[in-house]
């Protein structure tokens, strides 16, 4: 069944709109691509404003857990650390889908 890698960011305000640009120009289409996701989706928290939520759709689990084991993923944790260590904490949840209706 269908699994997401869901990417929560915690954004300093004093950083958002330059995250915001590089997220939409480069990390997003790049990472689409580079994971072979199914679908990639990203957006902003109505609730806490600075909070920046990535979706990465998967065909199945085994799919984004090998993702998340790889050198690819390990490539794109440094590249996004270079950018925003100290301005950016995040956190990786794998969700897959126990039901669909």
């Amino acid at each position: 069944m269908t699994a997401y890698l869901i990417v929560r960011a915690e954004v300093d305000p004093s950083v958002k709109e330059q995250f915001d640009i590089w997220y939409q120009n480069e990390h997003l289409p790049d990472a689409l691509k580079a994971f072979n996701a199914v679908s990639a989706k990203r957006g902003w928290s109505s609730v806490e404003p600075n909070v920046h939520i990535a979706f990465y759709e998967f065909p199945d689990l085994a799919a984004a857990n090998t993702l998340l084991n790889s050198e690819i993923m390990q490539g794109f944790i440094k590249e996004f650390d270079r950018h925003w260590e100290g301005k950016v904490e995040r956190s990786r949840e794998l969700v897959e889908f126990s039901q669909v209706i």
